[in-house]
C-alpha cells in the first residue's frame, strides 16, 4: 500500500494547478473514477493524503494510473465530466439507474378507462395521483374506489361481450362490455374519481366516519373495523395531496444522502402547486456531497425534457455554473438554490427523509449480503441463501400435529411467506420424520407445479435423521441439488445428508446467528399453531355444549374475547351486547363457564 501511494503521489507531480478532469484507472486500464475541479492537483492530492475516509481508502486502492485532461475553465471540466461518464460509465461515479419509485394511482386516457396501482408513468394523456408512500394505504384505498367507482377491469380496447364478468355480478364493475351502463354515464363514474383522487375526498372520508359510527352503535364490529380501514386509506390520500401550495412555479426538490461510498437521490417534482411525483436513484460515489449532487444535476437535466423553472438542492454547489450548462445545452433557464427557511426548507426535509431511508435500507442489504456470503462459505452452498425456507413439527403426544414454514429473505423474515400445515399422515402415531416427509412434499410439490422459485436452503429444525427425511422427498421431486440442513439445538451442530459430519461454527458467528433465528422462528411458528388448534378444540367443545349456543355463535364469543377465561371475566351483560346474544343464553354461558373453573 505504501509503494502504491508513493506511485501516486509521483503522478500527481505532473498534474497541473488549473481547471479540468481526472481520470482513475485500474491495474488493468479500466476506469475506476472520473471527476472535475478548478485545481487539478490539490483535488487529486486530497486523495493521497493520510486523512482518507474508508470509502476513499477503497477507492485508492485499486487506482493504478491518473490521467488527466486540463481545460480552459471549471464550466469546460464539467461539460468533460458528463461526456466522459456517460462514455466510461465509471463503476465509482454516480449512475442514473432509478432505484424503487413509490406507487401512484394511474387513470388510464381510454375510451372507457381504468385505474390501477403502478410504478411506471407513461405520456399517453393519462392522469396520475400520489406518489403513495404507505402502499398498504394505497391497496385500501384501491379497494374502496372499485367499490365506490365501478370501472371496468379488463385491459386493452373494449371487447363487446353478450354477458358480464363475475366482477359485475359482485359489484366491483359497471360492464361497459355487456351494455350495462352507456358511455355517458361511464365517464360520469370516472370523473368522480378524478374529483376524489384530486383532492375532494373530504366529504367521502365523513360519510365513512358516519357509517362507521352507526355500524358500532349497532354492535355490526366487523363491518365497523372494515369501514374504520377505508376511512383511514381515505385520510392517508389526503396527506399525500396536501403537499401542494398555491404557486403555479414548476419546482424540483433534489436530496443527497451518503452512506460510505453509497449515494441516495431523491428528486421530488412540485407542478401546478402540487407533489406529483418521485424518483430514486442509486449510485456509489468517491466524492462528497456537493460534487455527487453536481454529476447528479448535469447527467439527469440534459437527458430531461421536462426542466423546471427552480432547482432546490440538500446541499450547496456551484449554481451559476450548472445554470449555464442547462441554458446552453437545453435552451431552459433554471434557477438552482439551496433553502436556508420557509416551506421549501421543509419540502427538502421531506425529500431528504426518503433519501435517508433508502440509504439505511441499502445499509442493511450490503450487511446482511456479507453474512450470508458467511453462510456460504461455512455450508459450501452453490450459491448466495437469500431465500430460506425452515420447517418444524409441532404436537401434544401425538395430537393436534402441526408443521410451520417460515421464510427469510435477504437475512430477514418474510412473513407473508409463512405457512402453517395441519398434518394428516400420522393417524395418531408419533413421528418426526413421517410429518416432515408429508410437510415438505406438499410445499415443494406445490412450488414445482406452479412453476414458483425455489429456496436456496432448506433448513430443518433437527438432525440427520430429520435431514435425511427431507432429502428423501427432494430426491424423489428431482430437486436433487437442492440444499438441506438441519440445526440440532444440542450443541447447536449444523447436519447435513448422507455422511458428511456435522459442522460446529463458532460461537457468536453471524452466521450461526442467522440459522438460529431461522429455527427458532419454526418452532415459534408451529408451537403457536399447535397450541392454537388445541385450545381451539377444547373451548369450541366447551361453548357447543351449552343450550342455545351453536357453531356461529361459539366463533362470536371466541373471535371477541379470545378464550374462555376472558369470556367469564366479561360477565353475562357485555357478553349479551357484545356478540348479540340473548341475555337468558348469555348467563347460562357465563354459569357454565365459572362452574368448570373458567374464572
Amino acid at each position: 500500500m505504501d509503494q502504491q501511494l508513493q506511485r501516486l503521489k509521483e503522478q500527481i507531480q505532473d498534474l497541473p494547478n488549473s481547471p479540468g478532469v481526472y481520470i482513475m484507472k485500474d491495474g488493468a486500464g479500466r476506469v475506476l473514477y472520473v471527476g472535475k475541479s478548478k485545481d487539478l492537483r490539490k483535488r487529486v492530492f486530497s486523495y493521497a493524503s493520510g486523512n482518507r475516509d474508508v470509502k476513499t481508502a477503497m477507492l485508492v486502492r485499486k487506482i493504478r494510473t491518473v490521467e488527466y485532461i486540463a481545460t480552459a475553465n471549471e464550466y469546460e471540466a464539467l461539460l468533460l465530466e458528463n461526456n466522459l461518464i456517460k462514455k466510461w460509465k465509471p463503476h465509482y461515479n454516480i449512475n442514473l439507474k432509478d432505484g424503487k419509485s413509490y406507487p401512484v394511482i394511474r387513470i388510464t386516457n381510454e375510451e372507457y378507462p381504468r385505474v390501477f396501482k403502478t410504478r411506471t408513468m407513461v405520456s399517453d394523456g393519462s392522469h396520475y395521483f400520489g406518489p403513495f408512500t404507505d402502499v398498504g394505504s394505497v391497496d385500501l384505498y384501491l379497494e374502496l374506489i372499485e367499490k365506490l367507482f365501478p370501472l371496468r377491469k379488463c385491459r386493452g380496447k373494449l371487447k363487446k361481450r353478450y354477458a358480464p364478468c363475475l366482477y359485475y355480478h359482485i359489484g366491483r364493475c359497471s360492464a361497459p362490455c355487456a351494455g350495462k351502463i352507456s358511455k355517458e354515464e361511464y365517464q360520469k363514474i370516472a370523473d368522480s374519481l378524478k374529483h376524489l383522487l384530486q383532492g375532494n375526498a373530504r366529504d367521502l372520508l365523513g360519510t365513512l366516519k358516519k357509517q362507521m359510527q352507526e355500524a358500532s352503535l349497532q354492535r355490526r364490529y366487523e363491518e365497523a373495523a372494515k369501514l374504520r380501514d377505508a376511512a383511514a386509506a381515505v385520510e392517508a390520500s389526503l396527506v399525500h395531496q396536501s403537499v401542494e401550495d398555491f404557486t403555479r412555479l414548476t419546482r424540483d426538490y433534489i436530496g443527497c444522502v451518503m452512506r460510505d461510498q453509497m449515494v441516495s437521490i431523491a428528486a421530488f417534482q412540485m407542478r401546478e402547486g402540487k407533489m406529483l411525483d418521485q424518483e430514486l436513484h442509486r449510485g456509489e460515489s468517491f466524492s462528497d456531497e456537493q460534487e455527487a449532487l453536481e454529476s447528479f444535476l448535469s447527467q439527469y437535466y440534459l437527458e430531461e425534457e421536462d426542466i423546471p423553472e427552480t432547482i432546490y438542492v440538500s446541499h450547496p454547489v456551484d449554481a451559476e455554473l450548472l445554470e449555464r450548462l442547462l441554458k446552453e445545452r437545453t435552451g431552459r433557464k433554471a434557477q438552482i438554490r439551496c433553502p436556508q427557511r420557509g416551506k421549501h426548507l421543509r419540502i427538502m426535509a421531506m425529500v431528504l427523509q426518503n433519501a435517508s431511508m433508502d440509504a439505511d435500507r441499502r445499509q442493511r442489504a450490503r450487511e446482511h449480503t456479507a453474512v450470508l456470503e458467511q453462510l456460504k462459505q461455512a455450508l459450501d452452498l452453490p450459491k448466495l441463501p437469500v431465500r430460506i425456507e425452515g420447517f418444524d413439527i409441532a404436537h401434544l403426544s401425538g395430537s393436534y400435529p402441526a408443521a410451520s414454514l417460515v421464510s427469510f429473505r435477504n437475512g430477514v423474515p418474510d412473513k407473508a411467506q409463512y405457512r402453517t400445515y395441519h398434518i394428516k399422515s400420522l393417524g395418531g402415531k408419533v413421528d418426526d420424520y413421517e410429518a416432515l416427509r408429508e410437510v415438505t412434499a406438499r410445499r415443494y410439490t406445490r412450488l414445482i407445479n406452479e412453476h414458483k422459485p425455489l429456496p436456496d436452503l432448506v433448513l430443518i429444525d433437527g438432525g440427520t435423521g430429520q435431514v435425511n427425511a427431507v432429502k428423501e422427498i427432494l430426491d424423489a421431486l428431482g430437486l436433487e441439488d437442492l440444499p438441506v440442513a438441519g440445526l440440532a439445538k444440542e450443541f447447536e451442530e449444523i447436519h447435513f445428508p448422507g455422511s458428511r459430519r456435522p459442522l460446529r461454527l463458532p460461537e457468536g458467528s453471524e452466521a450461526l446467528k442467522l440459522l438460529q433465528a431461522v429455527r427458532d422462528e419454526t418452532h415459534r411458528v408451529a408451537t403457536g399453531f399447535s397450541t392454537s388448534l388445541r385450545a381451539k378444540d377444547v373451548s369450541f367443545t366447551v361453548l357447543e355444549s351449552i343450550e342455545g349456543i351453536g357453531r356461529k355463535r361459539s366463533e362470536c364469543i371466541m373471535r371477541t374475547f379470545g378464550s374462555l377465561e376472558k369470556t367469564a371475566a366479561a360477565g353475562a351483560d357485555e357478553l349479551s351486547k357484545r356478540c348479540s346474544i340473548p341475555l337468558k343464553t348469555a348467563e347460562r354461558v357465563i354459569g357454565r363457564l365459572k362452574e368448570a373453573g373458567g374464572s
